[in-house]
Order: C-alpha cells, then sequence, then structure tokens
C-alpha cells in the first residue's frame, strides 16, 4: 500500500474529510471510469455544498474576506486530498512502496497561501524525488482528468527537487512560486527535503537579485495599470496599492526572513503594530472586493470597472448619503487602503536598502550633483533625511519644511522620514495651521520651486495636506462617479496645480498660447491663483452646491493664510465662480451679444477675467488625458477676447446692430475678392435675416454666399471640410426649408457615428434653410477624409426618406454595460433673459447618440424653430443648449407652453431610453 499521506505544519485543516465516505461508496468497485464517476459525483456534491455554506456567510459577513479565502482554500485541500486519495488507493494502489514511487502534492502561488476568491486557479505542484515514474505519471493523470471533471482551473507542473532546484534559479516567476508551497497530501518528508534544500541551495544566496527583481515586476506592472493609484477602474490585484503590492512584500519577506505571516514582520522590527494592523485592514478590505467581484461575475474578474463598483458597495453594505452615492463612499474607503498600501510598501522598501544591496540608491548618489542640505537635513542614502529626530519633532514646523527641503533640493524623501511624519501628524495643530511661517513655508512650496505637484502629493498620501488644511481632508480619496473625472478630487486638484506649473515653466506656447502670454507677463497674482487653483473643489461631497461651500471655505483658509482683504475676496470669487467661464464658452452661443454682456458684467475686471481663463484652463486640463481639445481652447479663446474687448472698450461694444454691420462690411470684402460683381453682393448681404450675422465667422459666410449662388428649389449643397482650429468637421448644407429639417440633419449626422458640438441653422427671405455643423468623430477629432463621402451620402438618403432615423436609432442607442450605473437625472431649463431675442433651452441628462435627434424632432413637432445649438459632453452626461423662437419668431413666454414643452421633452427622452435598454 502507499504510505499515508502525513500533515505538514502548514497544512489546513480538513473540513470535508470525504476519504471514508469515499470508500463506503467504492466499496466492490474495480472498473476505473466508474470509480472516476462515482468519486467525482460525491466530491462535487460535498464541495457545492460547502462553497455554498461559504458564500451564505459571506453574505452575512461581506467584509469577513479573510475567512473566506481560508475557507475556500481548506475546501480546494479537501478536494485535492479527496482526490488524491482515490487515484492512489482505488485506481494505482501500490502493493509494495520503494523510495522511487513517493509523490508529494503541493499547492503555489495564491493556493499556496491559502488564499483564494471564489474563482481562483489551483495551482499545484506535483512533486517527485527523482524522474517521474510510470506510478506516479499514472496518478497524476487520473488526478487531473477527476479534478477537470470538477470543474476546476488548474494550473499544474510535474518537477523532482532538483527540476525545481535548476528551474528556480532560472526563472523568477517559478522561484516565487516556490517561496509560497504548502504541502496539501502526499509525501510529507519529500516536500520538507525540497524546503530545506531550497533555502541552503538557492535562497539564501540570492536574496539581492530577488529583491530586485521583485520591485522591478513591481514597477513594470504598475506602469501597465497606469501607474496611478487613483485609476477610477482599478485593478484589484495588479493596480498600485492592489493585492500584488501587499503579495510582493510578503515573497521578499519570506525570502529574507523566512516569515510565514506578515505579524511576524512586527517582532522583527519591519513593522509597527499600528502598520501591521493597517496591512492587516488594507489586505482584508481588497480580498472582499475582489470575493464580491468573482462571485457577481462567476469567473475571475479583477478590474473594479463602474457598473461592478455599484453592485460591490451594495454588497459589501454602503447606503447612499444626502449628497454622495454609496458607490463613492465605497470607492473613497478604497483608494484609502490603495494609499496605506503605498506607504507600507516604502517602509518595507527602507529596511530592504539599509539590510541589503540595491543598486538604485547607489546609481542615484553616484551621478546625481549634491546639494548642501540645511541644518536639520541629511542625506541618508541618497535620500533626505533627518539629523536628529527628537531635534526634528521639537519644532512642527520641520514636518512641511521637510517638503520644501526636497523640492529644494530635487531628492527624494526617505521613508524613513516619511514614516516618522505619518506617526506624528497630530503635531500640526490649531496653532501650527495659523502660523505664519507655516503658511509661508507652505505658500513658497507652491511658488518658489516649480514643481509644487511633488511635495502636494506626497503630504496628501502621509496625510500632512488634510493635517495642515483640514478643510481638505473630506476630499482626499473622493471619487466623482461620473465617467467624467478620471481621478478623485484631491488628485484632480494636484493635477490642475501641475497643469498651473507646467504653464508657467512654458512647456504650452503653442498649445496655449492666451494662458501662457497671461503667466509669462508677470501682472498676475500667483498667490491667489495657486491657492484658488488647489481649493477650488473643496467644497464637493456635500449637499450643498460645492462652488458656493468651496467659496466659503476657500476664503476661511486665505484669511487664515494672512492674505490681504482684496486677495481673500478674489480666492473666494475664482473658486465661487470656476465653472463659469467653462459653462458660458461650451454651454452657451458666445456669438450672442447678450451671452458676452451678462458674462462681461459677472467678471467686471480684465484682472479677474485673466485668472478666471487660467483656472479654467487647469481645471479641464486637470480632468484627465484627452478632456483637454482644440475645439474648447478655441471657445475659451473666443470668450477671452470678445469679453476682454469689452472690458477696455465698454459694454456698448457688444451691440447687435454693430456686428451685423460689422459682418456685413466683411463678407463684402471678401466677395469683392472673390470676383463677385456688386448686384450679386447685394443680392447677397440682403438675401439673410438679421440673426444670420453675429452668429458666423466670415469664412463659413462666403461658403454659404457660394452655395446659395444660383441654387435651385430641387437642390441640396453640401460642403464638408477640417476645421482644425477646432478639432472640428464643418458641414454646411443649403436646401429648401421644411419643418424639422434641423432634426434630420442632426439625425443623419449622428447615425454616422458623428459628435454634434455646435450647430447654427437660419432661414433666407427667399425660402432656403443655411445649416452648419461643426462635428466630431467618436475620438473627439475632424471625420477623416475618406470617411466624408460615405457621411454625405447618408445625409443625402435620410433627407431623401430613404432612411428614417428614429428606427435606425433603436438598434444603436444601447449604452455601454459599464455606463449604466451612472446617474444622471434629467434637468430643463427654460431662460428668457440670456438673449435678446431667444429662448434658450436647456436640457441636461444621460447622453445617448440618438438623444439630439429625439429633442429637435420633438421641438420641431411643437412648431419650435432651433436657430442654434451648442452641445457640451462631460462623459455619459450631455447638457444640449438650444436657442429657439416660437412659430411667429417669438421667445417662449407663456408659462403654460413651457410646461407643456417641458413635459414632451421629457416624455422624448423617457422612450429614447426604453427604446435603448429594449
Amino acid at each position: 500500500m502507499n504510505v499515508t499521506p502525513q500533515a505538514a505544519p502548514d497544512a489546513l485543516p480538513d473540513p470535508l474529510d470525504l476519504r471514508a465516505a469515499l470508500d463506503a461508496a467504492l466499496e466492490g468497485q474495480s472498473e476505473p471510469r466508474r470509480i472516476r464517476a462515482l468519486s467525482v459525483a460525491l466530491i462535487a456534491e460535498a464541495r457545492a455544498g460547502a462553497l455554498a455554506g461559504i458564500e451564505a456567510d459571506f453574505a452575512r459577513n461581506p467584509r469577513a474576506a479573510r475567512e473566506m479565502v481560508r475557507a475556500i482554500a481548506s475546501v480546494t485541500d479537501s478536494t485535492v486530498i479527496a482526490v488524491h486519495h482515490v487515484a492512489t488507493e482505488w485506481l494505482h494502489p501500490l502493493n509494495a512502496s520503494s523510495d522511487t514511487e513517493r509523490l508529494a502534492v503541493l499547492a503555489v502561488g495564491g493556493y499556496g497561501r491559502a488564499e483564494m476568491a471564489p474563482a481562483s486557479d489551483v495551482d499545484l505542484l506535483f512533486l517527485t524525488p527523482w524522474k517521474i515514474t510510470a506510478w506516479a505519471e499514472s496518478v497524476v493523470e487520473s488526478m487531473l482528468y477527476m479534478m477537470w471533471d470538477l470543474k476546476l482551473k488548474i494550473g499544474h507542473s510535474i518537477r523532482s527537487i532538483d527540476d525545481c532546484l535548476r528551474l528556480g534559479e532560472a526563472d523568477m516567476t517559478i522561484r516565487t512560486s516556490l517561496v509560497e508551497k504548502r504541502l496539501v497530501t502526499g509525501h510529507a518528508p519529500l516536500a520538507l527535503t525540497l524546503r530545506d534544500r531550497l533555502w541552503s541551495e538557492l535562497f539564501e544566496r540570492t536574496i539581492p537579485e530577488f529583491i530586485e527583481a521583485k520591485l522591478d515586476e513591481r514597477a513594470s506592472r504598475h506602469a501597465r495599470q497606469g501607474g496611478q493609484r487613483y485609476v477610477l477602474e482599478p485593478n484589484v490585484k495588479e493596480g498600485k496599492g492592489g493585492l500584488r503590492d501587499l503579495q510582493t512584500l510578503y515573497w521578499i519577506a519570506k525570502y529574507i526572513h523566512r516569515v510565514d505571516r506578515a505579524v511576524e514582520l512586527v517582532d522583527l522590527g519591519v513593522f509597527t503594530r499600528d502598520e501591521h494592523l493597517a496591512f492587516w485592514q488594507a489586505e482584508d478590505f481588497l480580498w472582499a472586493v475582489r470575493s464580491h467581484l468573482h462571485l457577481i461575475a462567476g469567473r475571475p474578474v479583477d478590474v473594479l470597472s463602474f457598473d461592478m463598483q455599484v453592485e460591490v458597495a451594495r454588497r459589501m453594505g454602503y447606503a447612499d448619503g444626502p449628497a454622495r452615492r454609496a458607490v463613492e463612499f465605497f470607492m473613497q474607503d478604497y483608494f484609502r487602503h490603495a494609499t496605506r498600501v503605498g506607504e507600507l510598501t516604502r517602509v518595507f522598501l527602507t529596511e530592504l536598502e539599509t539590510r541589503h544591496v540595491r543598486t538604485a540608491p547607489i546609481l542615484g548618489r553616484l551621478f546625481r550633483r549634491r546639494r548642501k542640505m540645511r541644518a536639520g537635513f541629511a542625506d541618508q542614502q541618497g535620500r533626505l533625511s533627518y539629523d536628529n529626530e527628537a531635534q526634528f519633532l521639537a519644532d512642527p514646523l520641520n514636518i512641511l519644511r521637510l517638503f520644501e527641503e526636497a523640492l529644494r533640493t530635487g531628492i527624494l524623501i526617505h521613508p524613513d522620514a516619511m514614516r516618522l511624519v505619518a506617526a506624528n501628524l497630530h503635531l500640526i495643530d490649531e496653532k501650527v495651521q495659523s502660523d505664519p511661517e507655516a503658511t509661508r513655508i507652505f505658500m513658497d512650496l507652491l511658488l518658489k520651486h516649480g514643481n509644487p505637484e511633488r511635495a502636494l502629493r506626497r503630504m496628501n498620501e502621509l496625510g500632512v495636506l488634510a493635517a495642515f488644511i483640514p478643510e481638505f481632508e473630506p476630499v482626499v480619496a473622493m471619487m466623482q462617479f461620473n465617467h467624467y473625472h478620471h481621478y478623485t478630487v484631491d488628485e484632480h486638484s494636484i493635477q490642475c496645480v501641475a497643469a498651473l506649473a507646467a504653464i508657467e515653466r512654458g512647456e504650452h506656447p503653442s498649445d496655449l498660447p492666451l494662458s501662457s502670454e497671461i503667466m509669462q507677463a508677470g501682472g498676475i497674482n500667483r498667490r491667489v491663483l495657486y491657492l484658488a487653483t488647489l481649493l477650488h473643489d473643496i467644497g464637493k461631497g456635500r449637499p450643498e452646491d460645492h462652488s458656493i461651500l468651496g467659496a466659503r471655505i476657500a476664503r476661511r483658509i486665505a484669511a487664515r493664510f494672512g492674505f490681504a482683504q482684496d486677495d481673500v475676496d478674489t480666492v473666494e470669487w475664482l473658486v465661487r465662480h470656476h465653472l463659469l467661464m467653462s459653462d458660458v464658452a461650451q454651454k452657451r452661443d458666445i456669438a450672442d451679444p447678450r451671452t458676452l454682456r451678462d458674462f462681461a458684467k459677472a467678471v467686471k475686471t480684465r484682472k479677474r477675467l485673466d485668472l478666471l481663463l487660467v483656472l479654467t484652463v487647469c481645471d479641464i486640463r486637470g480632468v484627465g488625458p484627452g478632456t483637454w481639445n482644440n475645439w474648447k481652447a478655441a471657445l475659451l479663446r473666443k470668450l477671452h477676447q470678445e469679453t476682454a474687448a469689452a472690458l477696455e472698450n465698454g459694454l456698448e461694444e457688444l451691440n447687435r446692430d454693430r456686428r451685423q454691420a460689422e459682418a456685413k462690411r466683411s463678407l463684402r470684402h471678401m466677395l469683392v475678392a472673390k470676383g463677385w460683381d456688386a448686384r450679386d453682393i447685394r443680392a447677397e448681404l440682403g438675401r439673410h435675416y438679421d440673426s444670420y450675422w453675429p452668429g458666423l465667422t466670415t469664412r463659413t459666410q462666403a461658403s454659404f454666399a457660394q452655395m446659395l449662388h444660383q441654387i435651385t428649389p430641387e437642390e441640396i449643397r453640401i460642403e464638408m471640410r477640417a476645421d482644425p482650429d477646432r478639432d472640428a468637421t464643418q458641414a454646411a448644407f443649403v436646401l429648401a426649408d421644411h419643418p424639422g429639417i434641423f432634426s434630420r440633419l442632426a439625425g443623419a449626422l449622428t447615425l454616422m457615428g458623428a459628435n454634434v458640438v455646435d450647430a447654427r441653422t437660419y432661414t433666407t427671405r427667399d425660402g432656403y434653410a443655411t445649416a452648419v455643423f461643426w462635428v466630431q468623430d467618436a475620438e473627439g477629432h475632424p471625420f477623416a477624409e475618406d470617411r466624408l463621402p460615405r457621411l454625405r451620402q447618408t445625409i443625402l438618403r435620410t433627407l431623401a426618406g430613404e432612411i428614417v432615423a428614429r428606427e435606425a436609432f433603436a438598434t444603436r442607442d444601447k449604452p455601454k454595460k459599464r455606463n449604466r450605473e451612472f446617474r444622471f437625472p434629467t434637468h430643463i431649463t427654460f431662460d428668457n433673459e440670456g438673449s435678446d431675442i431667444y429662448t434658450i433651452i436647456e436640457v441636461d441628462t444621460r447622453d445617448r447618440p440618438g438623444l439630439l435627434y429625439d429633442l429637435t424632432r420633438t421641438l420641431a413637432a411643437n412648431h419650435i424653430q432651433i436657430v442654434s445649438a451648442v452641445i457640451a459632453t462631460f462623459g455619459a452626461q450631455v447638457v444640449d443648449s438650444f436657442y429657439v423662437k416660437d412659430m411667429f419668431g417669438l421667445k417662449l413666454h407663456s408659462a403654460a407652453k413651457r410646461d407643456g414643452l417641458e413635459k414632451k421633452l421629457r416624455a422624448a427622452i423617457a422612450d429614447g431610453a426604453k427604446r435603448a435598454e429594449a
């Protein structure tokens, strides 16, 4: 008979212990296929019952992940033990054993650590003393077939002890798996021999090599995952601050110190008890998240996508608050744990630098020009640290000075110093928060060294920023669940400061000529601008409008910092109105004189206009990659230019009659240059109503003149060209006017995947529609030239009735699964004050391809004339603003008419959403 399996010191309990039940069920059986089938049925039933019980316990205690992952590993052990029992006792029994007929079954990888999420793979090492024998091969084959029949995802290898040593020497992945091996069943002495030989013959002599390899892996893994801890759809396993980072610490610790559990690192002096508690809490939280992901998906899923975040938050017991959703509270906890994992990683790496050879700091010291340290600071292994702990802590302002010194010298802060700071945040009390010298140091961090984001990010991760500015603490790691912002609120604020510093360093003279010019001119108040940029979103996450609340908070902070009263007022004004310029530029028709006049009155001075422009640019650029584009740049530049002229020359400059006369004069000059005769020019200038002239560039009006020349009622003339200044394709149309033309054109364009960002439509005195749309492709750029013929063809077919847009959108309007959980309540407003001659209808709702068509079709059906449309998209949210008149050319003055129209627009949105979900 085979040698009875022996339990190893690290073996888990066998909760099912199916061996006796299997022996009873198999009594009298001899046919191998029958034995396998009976065994698999019995094991599958027991396993399913055990896993169902584990899942039920987890549903009752949805954060008790440690118990769950160990319980799943334990049930997996029972499964492997039972399968091994059948293979060795019933399928391939040995009548007489020898030293060669030995087989140990070891768990490796996460299974080796006894950490298994519900859908984790089962990684096994079948260990033999020497070359595999026919008996061992048969046992392994039978075990694998039974485990595959049990629907287990098996990763396996069959190796001798010498194989393990040879392959572990050459392959770091194999070596790492061997660090985590654990005997499950089989010949225990064989597993103990492997353990002893690995330590003595491989691990002990390759510690520096292993450390370097694991840290290189970590760096490249972070780079693949985006390099940011605050990626809004993080990978719980592989991302920065995720489980793999904690596992890397575990691997290195076990390799160096031969520890089996993280708590043993406390006795070795690597972690304090508080740091180990943070390690334990972060690990438990991350395992809970990963386990819920696996259970929801029914398969291995490690990316915490937007749709998954909502369900995981619900399962873990988070609830909506007055101003924030449950998912936002959940993700804030996630990011705070991820940040803590980063701190623990740095602490551990400190020990590696002091106790073991690492090349990077040594090379850094060799190739970096040394700068003399200020008193109280020291260069420790190429990193900035303190001379004396007691003296450092005696003056709490040294905590702020540490970050200033790091910027001044360009040296990274030593993790020992960071650890000391994190443990003594209580020293930054109210006295320090209002200390003029502390304020000077902090403002110098922002203003003097050219890269303030470096200090701010490290201060934020260590809790110093929230300690010095307590009002900042609520937004630390605060997620905005809206698909528009790529970062948490605190990281977004720091990204905005980084964008401001980059402009000031002169890095964007061609991309941002106006902002660069303002910053280089030197007349701007940098203290006000930098503080307002850092604090502009500090009011988020509360029921009150974040701009209003944030303005009050910013005022209090600026006053505490000792700013002059005028500067306090300006900081408050900038925070209160930090969305104003963006909203006007993106949601209003800035060709409308009333829009410009109202904006100029709100801004009042050129100084505030310049400050607001730069803050607005930084705010948009700080949202995330791809958010800033030439379209937004052109709108903001135009708004700044027009407003600056009005502030300088007087608001009477914004006069509709004057603008009309200037537009006609400019067009006349251009048509003369093109060779038009005087009679045709007079006809063209008299062909249009007054509303036509202020809203279009002279070039576009010249294009329309050419398209209208000698047109017949049956013709449809189309001109499409790239407008690189606006990052869009301009599509101009001239055709006989009829009701609903705007809607049909919008439908035809969006059917081809075009995103309409701006549009104007006018009617000539002789009955022709002149409509122009600015559209972008899915990437936010002009359409490629080779796509324009097909776009033109689709438009012509739609206008001819061959394509019915409403029917075509039925199959194209479905929202992406990951976007379905975003909530965007529909808001519809009617503004009769924002324009002298039009009513502005603003619709704020969830975006979908057919939305613009549905809205414009509804307006047309209710005899509403659309003169212009401005479309602003923010991720999955859209704000469509329509400048309209009724069928008599008047504003919508009747409240009853407005209410009725609102109901019909809401019905169109709801019907379209239902059609999309169907």
